[in-house]
């Protein structure tokens, strides 16, 4: 069982990129495969549907998403929305509309969401979770707003918050509960 996880900033180790990270370390001990593209390895030029030219990292992506058996999208609220650098990475996807299970068709897609402020952070969970039925992947129940006002990791990476990490636990559970139940 293959867990994709993608999103967080151009900041090693951003809020985002833990969380995800923590969803992700999560689903391995409940014995799935899972593989994270953030930062750099989602830094894409700028997706044009009529270009052939892929570069690595986003065939790399693109073969991931098609292996997975579920998937977790991770984004920093930026103006109320998801960020540049994830809607791109997501934009790509356009690339397996073709697909015999076209885009995320019939997984299930963990939604996490950081903003530095509840509203943000909240906008931008919602915004996810409408990509998602776009494309046409399953949200899971537990979509994650966090506000990173608050602090939530310490310099290790660990969650400092027990329910947060709960959070993260019951979103693992579910992709590798969902994707189970699909094979």
């Amino acid at each position: 069982m293959l867990i994709v996880g993608l999103g967080g900033t151009l900041r090693r180790g951003s809020s985002t990129e833990k969380v995800l990270s923590n969803v992700l370390r999560h689903a391995d001990s409940l014995g799935a495969t899972t593989l994270l593209f953030s930062g750099e390895m989602i830094s894409l030029p700028t997706y044009v549907p009529h270009e052939t030219y892929r570069c690595e990292r986003s065939v790399a992506l693109l073969e991931a998403l098609r292996g997975a058996d579920a998937i977790v999208v991770g984004s920093p609220g930026y103006h109320g929305g998801i960020s540049g650098l994830v809607k791109n990475a997501l934009d790509y996807t356009e690339d397996m509309s073709k697909d015999a299970a076209p885009y995320f068709e019939g997984r299930a897609v963990g939604c996490v969401a950081t903003g530095a402020g509840w509203q943000g952070a909240n906008a931008t969970l919602n915004a996810l979770r409408s990509v998602v039925h776009a494309l046409r992947g399953w949200p899971t129940p537990l979509g994650i707003a966090f506000n990173t006002q608050e602090p939530l990791f310490d310099g290790d990476g660990e969650c400092l918050i027990p329910g947060a990490s709960e959070s993260m636990r019951l979103m693992a559970d579910q992709l590798v509960d969902f994707a189970s139940r699909r094979s």
